[in-house]
């Protein structure tokens, strides 16, 4: 089964019915393997589907990040982008200029090192974590 229409089951397993246009919305994300953020989203989809309005494309977003499919990801820009989630903990390595994404699980010793190190210096204890990594991808360093 291709994952759009996994992502569409699981919308409508989860009540909500599967339009034309969240499935417009759907088939864009799960077919990008960059950040994509709400606006990209809108007007990708929208030359699959004209009459799509970017309030859709909002709210086929935040369910889908409620069901566990989406990945929010905080930019340095400030901004917030998506990428298809997996069901694993996952890192990401996003590059700044082309928005590329690839996933990375890190080596769990080393990051539990890095916890420890964090909890002991500030005395917070440490319930989860997301690591974002940002620079160039290889394709982006080739072209500069």
């Amino acid at each position: 089964m291709a994952e759009a229409e996994y992502w569409l089951q699981h919308l409508q397993s989860n009540g909500f019915r599967p339009t034309a246009p969240r499935k417009a919305v759907v088939e864009i994300i799960t077919s990008s393997r960059r950040v994509l953020n709400p606006m990209e989203v809108f007007d990708l989809a929208r030359v699959h589907y004209p009459k799509l309005g970017l309030v859709t494309v909002y709210r086929t977003i935040e369910k889908l990040e409620k069901l566990g499919l989406l990945q929010r990801v905080h930019l340095p820009t400030g901004c917030q982008g998506y990428v298809a989630a997996y069901d694993r903990h996952q890192h990401l390595l996003i590059c700044q200029k082309c928005g590329s994404v690839e996933y990375f699980g890190g080596d769990q010793e080393t990051l539990e090192n890095l916890l420890t190190d964090v909890e002991k210096k500030s005395g917070y204890r440490v319930r989860e974590h997301w690591l974002q990594l940002f620079g160039e991808c290889a394709d982006c360093r080739e072209l500069s």
